[in-house]
């Protein structure tokens, strides 16, 4: 675990934990996990546009998973139920992504790091753009904590205090593509949105206040992220998948304490 790629690694697991734990509790609060889930299938096609044009995965990602965030925000409201609309833009921007790859002559890519991250192969580029990316996400969430809040709880008071929650809705929608594209190498894209929802829903047990929530997210990311990498070597297991196993058996757990928490109250 002291290899000099294996420190790399948790240091890139630690970066996304710390981006998606508050991001993920807005998610759970407003319900978006399928939301997420569309933003991140669509950044396989931003995959394929970077590496067809040579630029930054980063940003294609990035761009790509905005724009499909943004698009579902414009066309919600226009005869199509919010599940299908979803269904339909995740599933097509995925696929046309993995056909947009078979076209790329004289690139060797492998589609398995891109769909289930390869963490261990994370270089202190990676590592810069991770934690910059997370720096960012935190940044912007702070920041607008406590208008986010107002609006995720009653779109109609928040419209009373001033708020605009469309523009609250926009900096989420911003904050989950940058947070989908730094996530790309460590979990890829099948796996993004487990790192988002999994440890926010098992921190929703422990915590008392919105605060708290995301802190004990924040927590319970990095712990999987470090234990899901140590199991991964010993046990010569998948890194990302791995991760996300370490995070579900952190819900079943924290999930029956904070049951019986609440039933004690």
């Amino acid at each position: 675990m002291l290899d000099d790629f294996m420190t790399r690694a948790t240091l890139a697991g630690i970066g996304v934990a710390t981006a998606a734990a508050p991001l993920g509790c807005f998610v759970v609060w407003r319900r978006m996990a399928y939301f997420g889930d569309a933003t991140a299938h669509a950044a396989m096609l931003g995959v394929a546009l970077s590496l067809a044009f040579q630029m930054s995965i980063f940003v294609g990602a990035m761009v790509v998973a905005l724009l499909m965030a943004m698009t579902v925000t414009l066309l919600s409201g226009r005869g199509y139920a919010m599940d299908t609309l979803l269904g339909v833009l995740a599933h097509s921007s995925l696929a046309f992504g993995l056909v947009a790859v078979s076209f790329l002559s004289g690139i060797r890519i492998d589609l398995m790091a891109y769909l289930f991250g390869d963490i261990l192969a994370v270089s202190r580029g990676d590592l810069l753009v991770i934690w910059g990316g997370a720096a960012l996400v935190v940044g912007l969430i702070v920041w607008r904590w406590s208008s986010l809040l107002a609006a995720t709880l009653n779109e109609e008071l928040a419209y009373a205090a001033g708020l605009d929650p469309r523009r609250e809705q926009l900096i989420l929608t911003l904050s989950l593509a940058i947070t989908v594209a730094v996530a790309i190498k460590v979990v890829g894209v099948l796996l993004i949105a487990a790192m988002l929802i999994i440890p926010a829903a098992a921190a929703r047990g422990l915590a008392r206040t919105p605060e708290a929530m995301a802190f004990i997210a924040a927590a319970i990311g990095a712990f999987s992220a470090i234990a899901g990498l140590r199991g991964a070597y010993m046990f010569d297991t998948p890194a990302g998948p791995s991760i996300v196993c370490v995070a579900a058996l952190c819900f079943a757990v924290f999930g029956v304490f904070g049951w019986r928490s609440r039933t004690n109250v």
